[in-house]
């Protein structure tokens, strides 16, 4: 019924793996079992021809080209960009990379901030301001400036 060895596989580990999920319902000595097991094979066999030849309605040959000509982002250059910003944020001072990650990369609030590190909430702005400054200079001086103009961490980090 199938010309796939792949698929002929597929079926019969199937058919079996229903069979011993079964085995306790079947009637494995009054009746042979070998009769349900071809059944079970040319259904699943039958359900694969089926699924195969299916085609959304509506769905026409173009939008499939549209589909896979669409750009998908290559998440490699995420981890580049990832491990720039890291180098980049070891090069500041502890007390500047905490205040810019906590703020910046994780996203909590100033006041938040403020109240962990035990600091007023004007220190926590001045060190995320200043570690910011020093972010794009970092950054510039490797030649990512175009990077580092969007004005927030954020912008970095993506």
């Amino acid at each position: 019924m199938t010309h796939d060895p792949h698929g002929v596989e597929d079926v019969v580990q199937e058919t079996l793996l229903r069979a011993w999920q079964l085995a306790s319902y079947l009637q494995w000595h009054d009746r042979p079992i070998r009769m349900w097991l071809f059944r079970v094979a040319r259904n699943l066999v039958a359900d694969r021809f089926r699924r195969n030849r299916t085609v959304p309605i509506g769905v026409t040959p173009e939008d499939f080209a549209a589909a896979t000509t669409a750009s998908v982002p290559d998440h490699a250059d995420r981890v580049g960009d990832r491990c720039v910003l890291i180098a980049a944020l070891q090069t500041l001072s502890p007390r500047h990379r905490e205040a810019v990650a906590r703020v910046h990369l994780l996203g909590e609030a100033g006041e938040d901030v403020a109240r962990i590190l035990g600091v007023p909430r004007g220190t926590v702005k001045s060190r995320t301001h200043h570690g910011i400054r020093a972010l794009r200079d970092e950054l510039g001086t490797r030649g990512l400036g175009g990077a580092a103009e969007g004005g927030t961490c954020e912008g970095i980090a993506a």
